[in-house]
């Protein structure tokens, strides 16, 4: 090759190369530029449409499982109640960890319990993600030095694209009480979920307490830093297999929490029963749950009529069609924000926690979902989820198709967003 032709050739591929990167970056930002403009409508949509609304009240219900208590939550202010009365009987430790932690009523209230423990000698510690709080106001989060507080940062790295062990929110909402019961599930806390966002939450009894124990203890030793002490890691001699703690941990890039929803699709017979605030599944949940449709397994997924995460919606929205002509049927739960984060399975295995099915909960954030291996448990789980029926349009494939142009062009545009949600 000549000299000259070498350098015609190496020009041509630097503009070729700009071209492709102008081309990349012209589409991403046709891509931010459209999802700001449809956050901007939903955002004026729902202040002018404002309804406030009640969820759906039912009583919690006990399970005995494996010689631990299971009490399971679905409206939020008797969750908080049973919370704060932990709290307040507490006298050896508090554990706590929210995702969101807002400065209202609800979040006084819990404040209030974590003071009262301090001050009588109880340990408290406190995690917090530094980024979904970022609207409240510091000062509500700041506590007296007694209480040993662990406000998750924002960024850990300058890269933390690149670091993959740095990345990812605390999205786990975990209370344990001198390891005699602990709370796990999908409620943040404040007084727009006491009443208003259909959630939820269980609470453990006995020896499988360790669970959610063992997961605080954990992430707390690792990010805690020199300042803040060090909790005991006891082990346990106790293995209960019917009650299992998944928890995904991007420091250690460990993920099981989709391997557990993977595994219990594929051994699927007769019902996989799905309830999620935002079911964007990737392309191997997806198939699993069209293969155990084809093979006759009923499949459903529960799953808000509308967010309060738009995009969310819309990227979930461009998956509707498959899941329909795969033979997934859709239930639209309307009025109030359905959040939960739940499965069962052939009426003998469910799962509850925190992780979404979505690519932030499954391969990014900080979770943890349980796993309950119980007929009585997935009974109810699966009471819970006839209940919810009653609250849902069922969306059919006719219906569907007969969405605007419009619609469709924003679903195949922000599609490619899923990467973000």
């Amino acid at each position: 090759m000549s000299p000259v032709f070498s350098r015609q050739t190496r020009r041509l591929l630097r503009r070729t190369r700009r071209m492709a990167l102008g081309t990349v970056a012209a589409g991403m930002a046709g891509q931010l530029t459209l999802a700001a403009g449809v956050i901007a409508v939903d955002a004026v949509r729902k202040r002018r449409d404002h309804v406030d609304r009640d969820a759906p009240v039912q009583d919690p219900v006990s399970t005995m499982v494996e010689g631990s208590r299971v009490t399971t939550y679905t409206y939020g202010q008797y969750l908080y109640d049973a919370m704060i009365a932990a709290i307040d009987e507490a006298e050896d430790f508090v554990y706590l960890a929210s995702y969101i932690w807002k400065g209202d009523e609800v979040g006084q209230a819990f404040k209030d319990a974590i003071l009262r423990a301090a001050d009588r000698g109880v340990l408290v510690c406190l995690v917090f993600d530094g980024f979904a709080n970022l609207v409240v106001p510091r000062e509500f989060l700041t506590f007296p030095e007694g209480v040993h507080v662990l406000r998750f940062p924002v960024l850990r790295t300058a890269l933390p694209i690149i670091d993959i062990r740095a990345s990812g929110r605390d999205h786990r909402k975990i209370l344990v009480v001198d390891g005699r019961v602990g709370f796990v599930g999908g409620y943040n806390i404040g007084s727009l979920y006491a009443t208003s966002w259909r959630d939820t939450h269980v609470r453990v009894e006995g020896e499988s307490v360790w669970e959610l124990q063992n997961a605080f203890t954990d992430f707390w030793n690792r990010h805690k830093g020199a300042r803040r002490p060090q909790l005991p890691d006891s082990g346990t001699v106790d293995w209960h297999t019917s009650i299992r703690a998944a928890r995904n941990e991007p420091s250690r890039v460990v993920y099981p929490v989709r391997s557990l929803y993977l595994d219990a699709i594929d051994r699927a017979v007769h019902r996989i029963w799905i309830t999620q605030g935002y079911f964007i599944p990737d392309r191997e949940i997806l198939h699993g749950l069209l293969t155990a449709a084809s093979r006759g397994v009923d499949v459903r997924v529960v799953m808000p009529q509308a967010s309060n995460h738009v995009l969310a919606d819309i990227v979930a929205q461009s998956y509707y069609a498959t899941l329909l002509e795969g033979g997934v049927r859709l239930h639209l739960f309307h009025d109030v924000m359905v959040h939960a984060k739940t499965m069962t399975v052939d009426g003998r295995w469910a799962t509850i926690g925190t992780a979404n099915v979505d690519r932030l909960s499954m391969q990014g954030n900080y979770e943890i979902n349980l796993e309950i291996v119980d007929e009585a448990q997935a009974e109810h789980m699966e009471a819970i989820f006839r209940a919810d029926l009653e609250h849902c349009h069922e969306l059919t494939l006719e219906e569907w198709e007969k969405r605007g142009r419009v619609s469709r062009v924003v679903e195949r545009v922000l599609q490619p967003l899923q990467f973000m949600l």
